[in-house]
């Protein structure tokens, strides 16, 4: 294995603003900003999207109709397929 090609590996906090969410977890990622977090001082990564935001997970998925979409297409041009 080649030595020194590897990013350092170490604590990181990631930071999701628009949900509140923040946790700590190891990643080869840096960052120049710093947050207190369970009593240490850690780089701080801010995140658009974790768990707490995401539509899927946080429960607030829309419907998609999709079987609608399909009828309409149907009705606007034809069943298809026979030509």
């Amino acid at each position: 294995m080649k030595k020194n090609i590897h990013p350092p590996y170490r604590q990181v906090v990631f930071r999701d603003r628009s949900a509140g969410l923040v946790f700590r977890t190891g990643s080869t990622l840096d960052s120049t900003r710093t947050i207190e977090f369970e009593g240490a001082t850690y780089p701080v990564l801010d995140v658009e999207i974790s768990s707490a935001s995401h539509p899927f997970w946080s429960g607030r998925e829309r419907i998609v109709d999709t079987e609608g979409r399909v009828e309409r297409f149907r009705r606007r041009y034809g069943q298809g397929g026979d030509r």
